[in-house]
């Protein structure tokens, strides 16, 4: 199983954005705030799973807003070099920061390096309670290339150049970002359960697995997240995601607004963003987090607007119909 960018790359969240905005013919009207304690506090407007439980708990000490921001989009065209605004990409990640954001996911391959060079000049020293979570395993000989090295020699490099770039101390949350079908997992953790126990990483969480890969895992050391593609449209990690809700495993999807492939224009997506007077993304997203308590959605942008609009849909709630009709449309 290839890394998420093996697909996210030929698919733009931005890109991704006007054809989902297109196929469900959604009125667009964006819900801009600009205070945390709005967007996440107890009088939010939000689904009954979302006002009883706004926030999750990685392994036991890590609390985190539900809704976080993926820092792979802050990067250059095809996830490759500097972005072409560097000064919007910071922008970007302290906006994120403003709006309550206090989970950033990232990756030594997003760049390769940039991603996380761009965290830390935009945001160093940290904020209390911001949670940056890196993945290692991945690497980028070209644009557009994605080749798994999960080898623990490698692993043990890339985790230390995470800390040099993130000008950290210690990871809170590493992530293997694929499992290289050359090496067996069993190895790859032991190598971060080194490191673990050297104290360059709090937890550990995987990317890319299946039910059986993270039982497996787990033999090795806890793991605390999973990282796998799911959306509205693509369930293919559903029983994934039962697995993380029964042993409260945090689940990250990726790609999570999904690309409104072959919806209809009455579909149910563009029936509630009408009602709500919202857009289908945010939707999409307010469908996530009613999904599951363990869901950790974590869309990423390089459009301050965009993003804004993103971490709105934590107010959106959806009626019971709406929410059931919506699910009713997994392919």
């Amino acid at each position: 199983m290839m890394g998420d960018e093996s697909l996210e790359p030929k698919r733009a969240l931005d890109v991704t954005r006007r054809q989902f905005l297109g196929a469900a013919v959604a009125s667009g009207a964006a819900l801009l705030v600009g205070k945390s304690d709005v967007i996440f506090g107890a009088d939010s407007s939000t689904t009954s799973k979302m006002a009883s439980n706004p926030t999750f708990t990685l392994g036991g000490d890590l609390t985190v807003n539900r809704l976080g921001f993926g820092a792979m989009r802050i990067t250059g065209e095809r996830i490759w070099g500097w972005p072409p605004d560097r000064q919007n990409a910071l922008k970007v990640l302290r906006r994120a920061v403003e709006l309550g954001v206090n989970l950033i996911d990232t990756a030594d391959a997003y760049g390769p390096d940039t991603s996380e060079l761009l965290i830390a000049e935009a945001l160093y020293r940290y904020p209390k309670g911001l949670v940056v979570a890196t993945k290692g395993g991945l690497t980028r000989p070209g644009p557009g290339q994605w080749v798994p090295n999960c080898r623990p020699e490698h692993l043990k490099q890339a985790l230390e150049g995470s800390l040099k770039r993130l000008r950290l101390e210690r990871i809170d949350l590493y992530q293997l970002h694929t499992v290289d079908r050359k090496v067996p997992l069993e190895q790859s953790l032991g190598a971060l359960k080194e490191m673990q126990d050297a104290g360059k990483i709090r937890h550990v969480g995987l990317s890319n697995v299946s039910t059986d890969e993270i039982v497996r895992a787990r033999k090795v050391l806890p793991i605390v997240s999973v990282q796998n593609e799911y959306n509205i449209e693509d369930r293919k990690s559903e029983r994934v995601l039962v697995y993380c809700e029964k042993e409260n495993i945090g689940f990250l999807p990726w790609f999570p607004i999904g690309g409104g492939r072959g919806l209809k224009p009455e579909n149910p997506l563009n029936a509630a963003a009408k009602a709500h007077g919202v857009s289908v993304v945010q939707v999409a997203l307010a469908w996530l987090l009613e999904r599951s308590p363990v869901m950790l959605p974590i869309p990423g942008t390089s459009s301050v607007p965009h993003l804004e609009e993103n971490i709105a849909a934590a107010k959106l709630k959806l009626t019971p119909e709406e929410w059931k009709a919506i699910d009713a449309l997994a392919g």
